[in-house]
């Protein structure tokens, strides 16, 4: 079967749209919407969009477990009567599990070369009036799009959408960062592993980042970025909230370090003053031994 024109170039427009939007500038009073994960999956809720002066608390709210580490509980499913009208961060459900779009970026047509053994073709569908019965093997708010795994990674971390349409690429990357325990930092920013595979470096400061400036200046490796990169699997988890509701996001005394791997995977770090680094979406921030974070911090001068 082949689709229809009005089918394909509707896709292609819709995919193209959602690539645009990623590239768009981002304000300070839109970094709720990259932090929370509003109604479990992405749905945001009224009050984040109305409270545009301040980052909402993550709905995913991690649990801190004396002795055993941090527990980011699984998302929770939403309630098809709560009328919420939001967009959804994209999704695709795998062996049970909810796996959201990562910040970890890759170009389109390099992850051809990272692709996988294919898991299946997803189907189309969620909205946020979907009920928890919708969310079954392979559904998903991407429409139908092959899922594979993603070479050099686990697949109960990451998996990839992979379509080609007249010669284009359309991929993506998702994680799986919920219904998990957090101990160390190997735990959560092991499974990209980065020790020995960084083939680049890079950093932007936070008025960069905050007007979509993309002013970035290379980062030096050596001593000072290998310390950080092991203290960083060592590192202490904290749970997201409390820092959040103690007003950490009010602070612009942030850098953004974007590592490129040997295989082109592009992964984004959020460095905060206070020695603690946070990883996408996760309700988790890591606090470093502040040796290592302090020397790659004052390595980042404009």
């Amino acid at each position: 079967m082949k689709p229809s024109e009005n089918t394909k170039n509707g896709l292609i427009s819709k995919m193209e749209q959602q690539q645009q939007e990623r590239k768009r500038p981002r304000k300070t009073m839109y970094i709720a919407a990259s932090l929370v994960i509003a109604a479990g999956i992405g749905i945001a809720g009224p009050n984040i969009w109305q409270q545009i002066n301040g980052p909402a608390a993550p709905a995913q709210v991690a649990q801190v477990d004396p002795g055993t580490g941090i527990t980011i509980p699984k998302v929770e499913l939403p309630d098809p009567n709560a009328q919420v009208q939001a967009s959804m961060i994209p999704l695709v459900v795998y062996e049970g599990n909810v796996y959201t779009q990562t910040l970890t970026r890759m170009e389109a047509a390099d992850l051809a070369a990272l692709r996988g053994d294919k898991l299946g073709t997803t189907t189309g569908g969620i909205d946020e009036w979907t009920g928890k019965d919708g969310y079954t093997e392979l559904s998903s708010n991407i429409g139908v799009a092959d899922i594979y795994t993603v070479k050099g990674y686990g697949s109960g971390f990451l998996i990839m959408s992979y379509m080609e349409i007249d010669g284009q690429v359309f991929a993506d990357l998702y994680e799986h960062t919920n219904g998990i325990t957090v101990n160390s930092g190997a735990d959560l920013l092991g499974e990209l592993n980065l020790e020995g595979r960084i083939a680049s470096a890079r950093w932007e400061s936070f008025d960069s980042w905050n007007n979509g400036q993309q002013q970035y200046a290379p980062l030096a490796g050596g001593e000072a970025l290998d310390g950080f990169l092991s203290a960083l699997e060592a590192a202490k988890p904290l749970a997201a909230e409390p820092l959040i509701e103690q007003g950490i996001y009010e602070s612009e005394d942030r850098k953004i370090v974007y590592l490129e791997l040997e295989d082109k995977v592009q992964v984004q770090l959020v460095l905060f003053g206070q020695g603690l680094v946070r990883y996408g979406n996760a309700p988790v921030f890591f606090e470093l031994e502040s040796g290592a974070f302090q020397a790659l911090w004052d390595s980042m001068t404009p």
